[in-house]
């Protein structure tokens, strides 16, 4: 599971074919809300806001 920016959603959907050998749901962490997780704040890449959850 990745949670990353717009410009990272290649590289984990990369990584996680690599890891998994299977495709990974896209999930927009805008729209999004889990009652029992909470998103964090940055992407697991760099330092911008994290908008996507790859799992």
């Amino acid at each position: 599971m990745y949670c990353v920016c717009k410009e990272h959603v290649e590289l984990a959907i990369d990584k996680f074919v690599d890891d998994y050998e299977d495709a990974p749901d896209i999930v927009d962490l805008k729209t999004t809300t889990f009652s029992e997780w909470t998103k964090p704040d940055t992407c697991d890449l760099c330092e911008r806001a994290a908008e996507y959850l790859v799992v």
